[in-house]
């Protein structure tokens, strides 16, 4: 049902220039993962806070509001990375079991994060924008563990990929 799209999507400009480079998929990878070290450290940062074991000065709100950015960035590059880089082997992916599992893994890190993880870091009062809520006390350890789950499995390579080649 879903193959001839992923079948497009390799044939599209940039799948095709991808594929044919022999240098754009390696620097496209390098910034891809550089961007999931980054997501790592800012999902690390506020987990680290929930568990109370870092940054225990500032409340988990700042901690929250502060690492949000550098979250939401680098989601971003990843999301664009990942995507030139699917377009280069769509096909592949298509039939990868890795790739499946990795897609609704990070479809499930999304909708985690920008609602459960959320409402636990910070809930501000409408009327009184200073005063802060801690929601709920309890599960915060719990949301800090389950929050940092699925970057554990995020960095395993599809398959492994060797984007060397030799000229001449």
């Amino acid at each position: 049902m879903l193959l001839p799209y992923f079948q497009w999507f390799e044939t599209t400009t940039i799948g095709t220039a991808i594929k044919n480079s022999s240098w754009a998929f390696a620097v496209i990878e390098s910034v891809h993962l550089l961007a999931l070290a980054v997501i790592g450290g800012a999902v690390l940062m506020l987990d680290l806070r929930l568990l109370g074991l870092g940054l225990r000065r500032q409340p988990i709100p700042e901690v929250a509001r502060e690492a949000q950015p550098w979250l939401v960035g680098s989601l971003i590059v990843m999301l664009i990375t990942g995507f030139a880089l699917f377009s280069s082997e769509a096909t592949k992916c298509y039939y990868s079991t890795p790739f499946w599992v990795k897609m609704t893994s990070l479809a499930l890190a999304m909708a985690f994060t920008f609602t459960v993880r959320r409402r636990v870091s910070v809930v501000a009062i409408r009327d009184r924008p200073s005063a802060i809520i801690y929601w709920p006390p309890r599960p915060r350890p719990f949301v800090a563990s389950v929050g940092s789950a699925p970057s554990v499995g995020a960095p395993v390579p599809d398959e492994p990929r060797n984007s060397f080649r030799p000229s001449g």
